[in-house]
């Protein structure tokens, strides 16, 4: 097992109950055929970091995820996630993103979203850029719900979605994502986009 370690470096298991340790977090381990996941509370808001697979028929991809349940207070919706090829077509073909007016960040970052005003307010605040930047790879978005085969929310609750292909066992960009999380739930409230209150919804 030292071997293995040695080579791949320290398990998900291993690396996430010490990230729970450190944020203050709950660990939830459930077997082997179960879920691991760590659960983290922020004022009346849980965070759930987890993972799940897809499989692509020959082989199966596994995704980092992050996701917190809010009331959503005026239906904002947006989606930031790094620049690239398909974002530079997507701009050619007319599909236009707010810009925040920090010129570095707009060139990284793609952002679309509803309540422009609102999202530029977001996304300008300083501290939640620096968060942003730390993440090599990175998608956040507010979703309505998780699909045919995911979470049904009720009315007016919505859910702060991160996810990403492979298995995420950094435990500073791990502290980062909560702490952005916890940084987004936040300013929303301030601008009037969520309230701080419990949407009692416990995810799965």
């Amino acid at each position: 097992m030292g071997f293995v370690r040695g080579i791949f470096g320290p398990g998900r298991k291993e690396v996430w109950s010490e990230l729970s340790r450190l944020i203050g977090a709950d660990y939830v381990d459930e077997g082997f055929f179960g879920k691991n996941k760590v659960m983290a509370r922020v004022k009346e808001w849980t965070i759930t970091l987890d993972t799940y697979t897809v499989s692509t028929g020959k082989t199966t991809v596994t995704y980092t995820r992050m996701r917190a349940p809010y009331v959503n207070k005026d239906g904002i919706w947006f989606k930031i996630y790094k620049s690239g090829f398909f974002s530079e077509l997507g701009k050619r073909l007319g599909m236009q993103d707010i810009e925040t007016g920090f010129p570095e960040f707009d060139t990284e970052y793609i952002i679309k979203g509803n309540h422009e005003d609102k999202v530029r307010e977001l996304f300008s605040k300083t501290s939640i850029q620096k968060l942003i930047e730390l993440q090599p790879r990175f998608c956040l978005e507010v979703k309505e719900d998780e699909g045919w085969f995911g979470e049904d929310f009720p009315e007016g609750v919505d859910e702060l979605y991160f996810s990403v292909a492979g298995e995420i066992r950094d435990i500073e960009l791990l502290k980062a994502l909560f702490d952005l999380f916890a940084d987004v739930l936040e300013y929303m409230c301030e601008i009037g986009s969520a309230y701080d209150s419990n949407p009692n919804l416990e995810l799965k």
